[in-house]
């Protein structure tokens, strides 16, 4: 039998996962290709395999609580040509929408009706000079964005952050930061500067799926003391 339990609701918790499928098999690693990472559960699925437009650019094992990763990123058109970029192991809630540069409309003109993108209407496509581009949007690596998340155009978030359930993003949060609010503020830093400079080096979304599977105790400790020790460690004997 399956049983569920709910994901923890603090920032975004959303639905319930199979229980049976949280204790991985010692022998089988995880595949960043795989669709379901959870068998017989629809509702959350690694990024990366299910993408097509070449616009949206996802790391390894980054994964959404939804069954379409692309109806969440809105207002995206190729002729604007921004890019959503999501690095590795980030966790993006059910219902985070990101909003891209085609929301934007003109706004040094009298008239902010875009009369180009409908038929009918005697006006060419304006220059992208006259548009409030905001550039490409970039989520870092551990991100968890919490469902109902609002990401408004050519935000950055850093490696490590937190965004609070139902936030609207609209400037840049830092590394290893809870936002939270409309609009987004910081909440507090996650760790002190030691540590988050140590992670920051170390980049353990990088190491080979093995090195990381190795590193789950590291990864989920609250003994930061020990963490610091263990990534001082490893970054003394890196080449």
């Amino acid at each position: 039998m399956v049983h569920y339990s709910p994901l923890p609701a603090s920032l975004g918790g959303d639905e319930s996962i199979p229980h049976n499928n949280l204790a991985m098999n010692a022998s089988t690693l995880p595949d960043p290709n795989t669709l379901h990472p959870v068998a017989g559960y629809e509702n959350e699925i690694y990024i990366k395999p299910a993408v097509k437009n070449p616009n949206i650019i996802v790391g390894d094992f980054s994964y959404i609580a939804d069954a379409d990763f692309e109806r969440h990123v809105t207002h995206h058109y190729p002729f604007l040509g921004d890019k959503l970029i999501i690095g590795k192991f980030c966790q993006i809630g059910a219902g985070v929408e990101f909003v891209m540069n085609g929301a934007n409309h003109q706004m040094n003109a009298v008239s902010t009706f875009p009369f180009y993108t409908l038929q009918g209407w005697n006006m060419a496509p304006p220059a992208h000079e006259d548009l409030p581009l905001k550039g490409d949007t970039i989520i870092g690596n551990d991100v968890w964005i919490g469902q109902n998340a609002t990401i408004l155009p050519g935000v950055h978030i850093g490696d490590g952050a937190i965004i609070g359930a139902s936030s609207v993003v609209t400037r840049h949060v830092p590394h290893y930061t809870i936002a939270a609010g409309n609009p987004a503020r910081e909440i507090r830093r996650r760790f002190d500067e030691e540590l988050t400079a140590l992670l920051l080096e170390w980049k353990w979304w990088d190491k080979p799926t093995d090195e990381i599977n190795a590193l789950i105790p590291i990864l989920t400790s609250s003994d930061l003391g020990a963490v610091k020790e263990k990534i001082r460690a490893d970054l003394s004997v890196l080449p």
